[in-house]
């Protein structure tokens, strides 16, 4: 059974720096900061290399989102944090990156009648009028996935590339199930 061709569309990763932070004082220092309290309780702070937002708490919490790799979203949290320290914020050096949540996309060589799949497949959701997407999700790996009638496949909620691969073929394995046959 062939791997899947995925891309990347959007790496969101979590950090607790364990100390509070002062938003008032980032905001009137970082030049890419927007702070709206009475709209938003975070910073909502933006980094072009690599292209990413954080949404900065004054918990000390940070939510780092946009990035195309995991690799990408731990560069971007750790240049947040230096930014911050940067202006005299004293945050902590070693810190742990989590990821919370990876949406992925693919394609596959297939047409897919989603009132069909909907009527047949278990735990699928799809009401055309609100969404042209049907709904679909697995417990193990816990990821949802959006089935396009084009084929297109987006995958979310998983936390590594392995869960990705592993969720996407039983994806397939439950459309071969149901007679939808899939070229990955």
């Amino acid at each position: 059974m062939s791997e899947f061709k995925i891309n990347i569309e959007n790496v969101v990763a979590f950090a607790s720096l364990g100390k509070d932070i002062k938003l008032q004082t980032l905001v009137e220092m970082l030049e890419a900061a927007e702070y709206e309290p009475e709209q938003f309780p975070g910073l909502v702070y933006r980094i072009k290399n690599p292209r990413a937002a954080a949404l900065i708490f004054s918990s000390g919490k940070i939510v780092c989102t946009g990035a195309k790799s995991i690799e990408l979203a731990k560069e971007a949290m750790r240049k947040v944090v230096d930014d911050i320290r940067e202006i005299g914020i004293d945050l902590p050096r070693d810190f742990e990156i989590k990821v919370e949540n990876i949406v992925a996309s693919s394609q596959i060589d297939a047409k897919l009648n989603l009132e069909e799949i909907a009527l047949t497949l278990e735990n699928a959701e799809y009401e055309p009028e609100q969404f042209p997407g049907l709904v679909y999700r697995i417990r193990e790996p816990r990821v949802a996935f959006l089935l396009f009638s084009s084929g297109k496949i987006i995958c979310t909620g998983a936390q590594n590339i392995k869960d990705v691969h592993a969720a996407l073929r039983k994806l397939k394995e439950k459309l071969k199930e149901i007679g939808v046959e899939v070229k990955g």
